[in-house]
């Protein structure tokens, strides 16, 4: 699935969601596929880029992020995520508080993959 896949960066293998102006099954397929990628490598080995902007969310969707970004927990080592604005504040300020978990914000995707690249 080229929304949900491992990317290189400087030498540095990075997880990327790319829910970027998608629809709401659409975005719910992109989160299967990370859960299963993710949670197949070491704990605390992976680190994550998520792409969002322009998507559409339902209940449905909110509920798989809340799920997925606490069961990625342990596997994850530092997440950033790029495009959010608006809707997408709350609903990213929403998964946090749930997951406990910290995000990284960036304006661009160059920023957020040299931050996940650096040591």
């Amino acid at each position: 699935m080229e929304r949900s896949r491992y990317i290189q960066h400087k030498g540095r293998e990075i997880y990327m969601l790319d829910c970027s102006d998608c629809k709401p099954q659409d975005i719910s397929d992109i989160i299967d596929e990370c859960a299963r990628q993710v949670r197949s490598r070491p704990e605390g080995s992976v680190r994550t880029l998520t792409i969002a902007g322009g998507g559409k969310f339902d209940n449905n969707v909110l509920q798989k992020l809340k799920e997925l970004t606490q069961g990625n927990a342990p596997y994850v080592d530092r997440a950033a995520v790029v495009g959010i604005t608006g809707l997408y504040k709350v609903v990213m300020n929403t998964v946090k508080l749930f997951s406990k978990r910290q995000f990284h914000l960036f304006d661009t995707v160059e920023e957020a993959k040299d931050f996940l690249a650096s040591e």
